[in-house]
C-alpha cells in the first residue's frame, strides 16, 4: 500500500478485516504499523518503489494518493511485471488536469457543466463575465482538495484564480445545483465495478460554511439517491469514460472516482479523480463485507468481469474528520492526541489515521487532517452517536470537527 493518510490506513484496515495478507505500507503511519509493516520511502520516487516491491516480492501494489499516480509509479511498477491498482501517468491525466478531463467527457457523451479553460488574466476575466455568479473556478491541476472556490464574490474569484495561475491554468465552470455525490469504480482497462455511494463535506465548518478542505467527513450509503442511481451512473457516466480512455489507447486501470451532482436536469459530472477518495474511502469500505483484495488483484491484471461484485453490509456508516487548530490555512502541528482507545472502545467505532506519528510524547498531530473517526451501526442515528460519543472521548488541543457530518440522513438533526 503506498501512501500515509487515513485513506491508506482504510484500505489496510479492509485487507486486514477480511483476508491472511502480509501488508506493507509505505510510508504508512502511525495506524497502519499495528496491521502492516511501515516501509520508509518517498511514495513518488519511481526508482525506489519498483526496488522495494521487488525486495519483498509483493503480489500487488495498491497506490492510494494522487501525487504517485502523476509521478508515473504505476507506468515503472508495470514495466517491471509488478501487479499494481492505480492508473498510468497518462490515464491518471484525468484527475491531474481538468482541462484533460473535460475533453475526455466530451468526446465520450458524459453529461458534464460546461467550462472555459484560461492562462491570464484578460481570459479569466471574459469567462467570468460569461459565467456569472455563482462563479465556479478551479485549478487545472493537483491541488490536495484545495483547488476550486465557489463564491459569489467576483473579487474572491479572481483572487483564487491568479493563485493557481502562476502555476498554470484555470478552469471556469458553470456552477450547478443539486446534491453531491461521490461513487467508486474498480476499472481493469474495460470492465468497471462499481462500490457503493457516499456523500462527503468539503466545507470546514457545520452548515457548509468557511474554506473548501481535503474533506470533513462522510457517510455511505445515501438512501436519499434513487434506486437505478448506481447502475445508471455505471452506464451513462463511468464506462463511457473507461471506454474512450481506452480508444485514446490510455487504458485506465486502477480506481476511479466520480464526483457527482445530481441536478435537476439528471446526474453530470463534477470531477474525475484517479484513486480512491478521502474521506469517502473511510465510509465506503467500513461497509465491505469480504475480502477487497481479489477484485483488486482482479483489476490490476486486466481480469474484471460484469458479473464482478463487492458485496457490502446492511450496517450504514459515517465517517468524522478532527483536524487540527487552524486547519485548512495554517494547522498547528506536534500537539499530543490522547482518548483514541477509549474512543475505539466503543462498539463499532475505528479510527483511521491520517496525519499522526509515535513520539516519546505519546501519539502526535502531524498535519491538518489528523484521525477520522468511523462508526457503524443498523442506522444513521445510531451510527452519528457513536461517531460523536467517541470524538467527545479524543483530546487534542485546538481540535475542530463538524457536528453535522450525516444530519441529514438522521433522526438527530446535530451533534
Amino acid at each position: 500500500m503506498l501512501g500515509s493518510g487515513a485513506r491508506e490506513h482504510s484500505l489496510v484496515l479492509a485487507l486486514a478485516r477480511h483476508g491472511n495478507h502480509e501488508l506493507f505500507a509505505a510510508p504508512g503511519n502511525a495506524g497502519t504499523a499495528h496491521l502492516a509493516e511501515n516501509v520508509a520511502l518517498d511514495p513518488t520516487n519511481r526508482e525506489v518503489v519498483v526496488r522495494t516491491a521487488t525486495e519483498l516480492a509483493v503480489d500487488l501494489v495498491v497506490i492510494g494518493p494522487e501525487a504517485p499516480l502523476v509521478a508515473g509509479v504505476a507506468d515503472a511498477l508495470r514495466k517491471e511485471g509488478i501487479a499494481v491498482f492505480g492508473p498510468s501517468a497518462k490515464a491518471a491525466a484525468i484527475e491531474g488536469s481538468k482541462s484533460f478531463a473535460k475533453d475526455v467527457m466530451h468526446s465520450a457523451g458524459v453529461p458534464t457543466g460546461a467550462s472555459v479553460t484560461v492562462s491570464n488574466r484578460e481570459l479569466l476575466d471574459e469567462a467570468l463575465d460569461r459565467s456569472g455568479a455563482p462563479y465556479v473556478v478551479k485549478a487545472d491541476g493537483l491541488a490536495a482538495g484545495k483547488g476550486v472556490l465557489v463564491t459569489e464574490d467576483r473579487e474572491a474569484a479572481v483572487a483564487h484564480a491568479e493563485y493557481y495561475l502562476q502555476d498554470g491554468e484555470v478552469v471556469v465552470e458553470e456552477f450547478l445545483d443539486g446534491d453531491e455525490v461521490s461513487l467508486f469504480f474498480l476499472s481493469d482497462g474495460e470492465t468497471v465495478v462499481p462500490l457503493s455511494p457516499a456523500q462527503d463535506y468539503k466545507r470546514a465548518f457545520d452548515g457548509d460554511e468557511g474554506p473548501n478542505t481535503g474533506g470533513m467527513g462522510s457517510y455511505s450509503p445515501c438512501p436519499w439517491l434513487p434506486e437505478s442511481f448506481v447502475s445508471d451512473v455505471t452506464e451513462q457516466i463511468a464506462q463511457p469514460t473507461i471506454d474512450e480512455l481506452r480508444r485514446r489507447g490510455i487504458p485506465f486501470v486502477g480506481l476511479l472516482y466520480c464526483g457527482l451532482i445530481v441536478t435537476s436536469k439528471g446526474t453530470k459530472v463534477i470531477e474525475f479523480n484517479a484513486r480512491f477518495g478521502d474521506p469517502e474511502t473511510q465510509a465506503v469500505l467500513a461497509r465491505v463485507s469480504g475480502d477487497i483484495a481479489a477484485i483488486l488483484l482482479k483489476a490490476a491484471t486486466g481480469k474484471l468481469e460484469s458479473s464482478d461484485t463487492v458485496a457490502f453490509d446492511t450496517d450504514v456508516a459515517v465517517t468524522v474528520v478532527l483536524a487540527s487548530e487552524g486547519y485548512p490555512a495554517h494547522p498547528e502541528t506536534g500537539r499530543v492526541i490522547s482518548g483514541t482507545s477509549d474512543a475505539e472502545a466503543i462498539d463499532g467505532v475505528h479510527i483511521a489515521h491520517a496525519a499522526t506519528a509515535e513520539t516519546d510524547e505519546g501519539l502526535i498531530a502531524t498535519g491538518g487532517r489528523v484521525l477520522s473517526v468511523v462508526a457503524t451501526a443498523a442506522d444513521f442515528t445510531a451510527a452519528r452517536a457513536r461517531a460523536y460519543e467517541a470524538l467527545r472521548k479524543i483530546d487534542l488541543e485546538g481540535g475542530h470537527y463538524r457536528r453535522d457530518i450525516a444530519a441529514r440522513v438522521s433522526d438527530e438533526p446535530s451533534s
